[in-house]
């Protein structure tokens, strides 16, 4: 397992929820990346294992956090890593990892002082035909391993040390499928940025010193209809998703349409700049409920990238041309979080007073998201 540094990360690109497209062309000394773009990323503190490389198994934890419960919460922070250690020590090779997350309205509940520049509810976005929900989510846990078990006795240590002061509201465990392929049947790629570029795409820097070596995460779970999905032509596939099937090279420009999932989850600036995200997507499955699908989690260092994908995927660019992969996938949770580096989890920021903790925020609280309107697409 590598460390959670800016050594080089192996991750996947799904193609489900926010995506980048594949070999993208560029012309002769244009750059991923331009260096006015580069921002400085402190290697001190370190982050949390979010540039680790993707395993084979992992549980996706979304907790709620009961009101005057919060403490619970800090307290647990600094003894995460204690945790970690004690089920991963007899377990060398699976690679065990956790990344924890806090939500904007937690966040203000249990810190004093200011929150992340950047940390806000999760953003819903509804379209003429699809929507995009903001569902209720105070904590999240990203657990992976080679295998299941060390996730699940980790996901376990974790609820009995919070007891009552959590109520699990989502959990996924999700599994690697055949040659990295997802349940629509396309493989998963090798797109994510890696080394210095995976830093710079997701960890805050000197944007926002006091959470430098932080990250945010977006998840969102997307059912699928696989009978629908089957009953389309491989042609038809490939065009909603703007790749082939068989080998996963993306379309040229003239075949792709307009309206793909990689068309429309490409973001690059007027400088030709591309935006980026790291994505650790998996499938996940119940025969017994019938629910088949991809669960999208997206590390980033300002949230307004993935934003931006959800608002072209979901809305359309230009409004209307909707991503065609929603006809078959449908998003039924939607979370925003902020990912503390592991400085800031061994010594949380102090505890928010009583009296402070009590006065209404009416910018964040439950049933409104005190946002506006969704911000453009640039």
């Amino acid at each position: 397992m590598l460390p959670a540094s800016g050594r080089t990360a192996l991750a996947l690109v799904s193609t489900h929820g926010p995506c980048k497209r594949h070999d993208r062309p560029r012309t002769p000394g244009q750059a991923r990346r331009s260096d006015d773009r580069r921002r400085t990323v402190p290697v001190d503190p370190q982050p949390q294992a979010v540039l680790s490389p993707l395993t084979e198994s992992a549980v996706f934890l979304t907790l709620t956090v009961a009101e005057g419960a919060e403490q619970a919460v800090r307290d647990l922070l600094p003894e995460l890593g204690g945790l970690v250690r004690s089920v991963g020590f007899r377990l060398p090779d699976e690679g065990l990892t956790c990344i924890v997350g806090v939500g904007a309205e937690l966040w203000d509940r249990t810190f004093d002082g200011p929150r992340p520049a950047a940390l806000h509810p999760f953003r819903e976005v509804r379209g003429a035909r699809h929507h995009a929900p903001s569902t209720p989510g105070d904590l999240f846990l990203h657990l992976r391993a080679l295998r299941l078990f060390p996730c699940f006795e980790l996901a376990r240590l974790v609820r009995t040390r919070l007891g009552d002061a959590v109520e699990v509201i989502d959990e996924v465990h999700g599994f690697r499928y055949f040659d990295r392929r997802d349940l629509l049947g396309f493989v998963d790629g090798t797109e994510n940025p890696v080394g210095d570029d995976a830093a710079a795409a997701v960890l805050v820097g000197d944007e926002d010193p006091d959470f430098a070596g932080g990250t945010y995460v977006m998840t969102q779970k997307y059912l699928h209809d696989l009978d629908g999905w089957q009953a389309t032509s491989v042609e038809a596939r490939e065009h909603a998703v703007g790749r082939r099937m068989l080998d996963d090279v993306e379309l040229d420009d003239a075949t792709k349409p307009t309206d793909s999932h990689v068309a429309l989850t490409t973001i690059v600036e007027e400088d030709g700049t591309e935006r980026e995200i790291l994505r650790d997507n998996m499938p996940f499955g119940s025969i017994a409920d019938g629910e088949y699908g991809t669960y999208f989690i997206g590390y980033a260092a300002d949230p307004d990238v993935p934003e931006r994908m959800l608002q072209r995927m979901f809305v359309g660019e230009p409004e209307g041309n909707t991503d065609r992969l929603l006809e078959f996938s449908t998003a039924v949770t939607g979370n925003l979080f902020f990912v503390p580096s592991t400085a800031m989890l061994d010594d949380p920021p102090p505890a928010r007073t009583a009296a402070v903790a009590d006065e209404p925020d009416p910018a964040h609280a439950h049933g409104d998201l005190g946002i506006g309107d969704l911000r453009g697409t640039g």
